[in-house]
């Protein structure tokens, strides 16, 4: 698959330099790649753009009918796309296989709502413009760039690339230089598929083919990464004024309240801090927990804690650090958390043995240490006790990150989740927000802005287009130099006797 790939491109001469990507359990190269150029970039650009017509030209029918085709052909060669993933990222099969399978349902749900989500909508015109006939229309932006992520390289940019489509836009995909496999092959299996080409498109690089298509001209871009990278993306994308989504890290609380049920709490919580070796944006990184179960928990968590340990694919529950950069980043806040008065409740230092890191619970960490501020990205769970759920939520909210949250009570839920300054939360429940095609998903502060899924998801990758027409003609003509002192009067006498409501 790759040599044929690479001689392709070579051949059509859309890049002359090459970067390798990596087993990051073996550090071993499996995979050459073209660096696209600005050049190149412009040019596949212009044929999504020159694609966009005919594609926005089949309807909602005829796109629903290539994307269903291609959620199959998806789901049909899962264990394909998995082995890559796997191999790619270094995480187990299984959740490898989860993953591409929620995919496949964020495509068929995109496609199978999208005429419904934009269809025109009916406004009221008001009392003065009653002869009119007032409506939106929803339309696809043209042409949508969108740089995905490592961690989960193929869930995470269909989130944006299937909405995309399914509005009838065409589509340029960056993956990340850690997973241009996974990337290549998405394009791939929507062409087995397409009516025709340029429709959905990949371009491998690194960051300067990323920085291009922020620069050549997409109607929109859709980026998934850290606050910092999208501070960057969202300035290179302002000189021309194209607008982005941008979904970023996070520092996901949890909130145990003491009616929880502590072992569905400890079970999910564990997972979601420790699953994907932590990797996870809207993963689990602090704990609230009612001081008056929060030795219970901690007791179950580490005793949950002795039964998981990274390794291989096959071998461990998770898999290495992806991005062999983190593990100096996992390592500092270990260390500050420990430094600032925290305690090991189980591991050590010794628990990061690159590229793997074993799990670690900290407990007792004050909410000053960096290791509580900033997003760790690792297989490291930070357990702190609160006096009661007015602490915990303000805690919570203490962040410059907003992104999901967790809420463990069995009749509290509700209300502390309306308080939590964040773009998600699941009740009893962990990662569910993300796995609902239905909801929106997306942060506010430093987690980004934007949304992907959902009907918002759908409609970020549309423009809405006001059509007001004149049904019959009035005597009164307001909008006209030949409006009489008698019209301005009507309207004013209109206005105090309906107290404003004109519209």
């Amino acid at each position: 698959l790759y040599p044929t790939r690479l001689v392709h491109m070579a051949t059509t001469s859309r890049s002359t330099k090459a970067f390798n990507s990596y087993n990051p359990t073996t550090g071993e190269p499996i995979g050459t790649y073209p660096i696209h150029s600005a050049k190149s970039v412009a040019e596949i650009v212009g044929h999504a753009r020159h694609a966009s017509t005919a594609w926005a030209a089949l309807g909602f029918s005829g796109r629903k009918k290539v994307l269903l085709a291609w959620s199959n052909y998806i789901i049909n060669n899962v264990d394909q796309i998995a082995a890559l993933v796997s191999l790619e990222t270094g995480k187990p099969v299984s959740d490898a296989k989860l993953e591409a399978s929620m995919a496949v349902s964020h495509i068929g749900w995109a496609a199978r709502h999208a005429e419904d989500i934009m269809r025109t909508s009916y406004r009221a015109p008001g009392a003065l413009m009653a002869n009119m006939s007032a409506t939106v229309e929803r339309s696809p932006l043209g042409v949508v760039g969108v740089i995905g992520p490592w961690n989960y390289p193929i869930f995470t940019p269909v989130g944006s690339i299937a909405y995309a489509l399914a509005a009838g836009n065409t589509v340029v995909f960056k993956p990340s230089e850690y997973a241009p496999g996974v990337g290549v092959w998405l394009e791939e299996s929507f062409n087995s598929v397409a009516p025709f080409a340029d429709i959905f498109t990949t371009i491998t690089g690194l960051a300067d083919t990323g920085n291009a298509l922020c620069l050549s001209g997409v109607d929109k871009l859709s980026f998934t990464g850290s606050t910092r990278t999208a501070k960057l993306v969202a300035a290179a994308c302002a000189i021309n004024l194209t607008p982005i989504v941008a979904e970023c890290g996070g520092k996901d609380p949890v909130i145990v309240a003491v009616d929880a049920n502590l072992d569905r709490a400890v079970d999910a919580t564990m997972w979601s801090a420790m699953a994907n070796a932590g990797q996870s944006c809207i993963g689990a990184e602090r704990v609230y927990v009612d001081e008056r179960v929060a030795d219970l928990f901690i007791a179950k968590a580490v005793a949950l804690a002795e039964n998981i340990h990274a390794g291989a694919p096959g071998d461990g529950n998770y898999g290495p650090a992806t991005m062999p950069s983190q593990i100096s980043v996992i390592s500092s806040h270990i260390k500050a958390a420990i430094k600032d008065g925290g305690q090991f409740a189980y591991g050590s230092l010794k628990s990061v043995q690159a590229p793997f890191v074993q799990p670690v619970i900290l407990v007792d960490v004050p909410e000053s240490s960096a290791a509580v501020r900033e997003e760790t990205f690792g297989p490291i769970i930070i357990i702190n006790r609160v006096a009661n759920m007015q602490e915990a939520i303000v805690l919570s909210n203490a962040s410059s990150y907003g992104l999901g949250a967790n809420v463990w009570s069995k009749r509290q839920g509700k209300k502390i989740a309306s308080q939590l300054h964040c773009g998600m939360v699941a009740i009893n429940s962990t990662f569910s927000f993300a796995a609902v095609p239905s909801v929106p998903f997306g942060g506010v502060k430093d987690s980004g802005y934007g949304r992907v899924h959902g009907p918002e998801g759908l409609l970020e990758y549309t423009y809405p287009r006001t059509v007001v027409r004149t049904r019959f003609n009035i005597p009164l003509n307001f909008l006209s130099f030949k409006r009489r002192a008698k019209d301005d009067k009507l309207v004013v006498k209109a206005t105090k006797l309906l107290k404003g409501r004109l519209g």
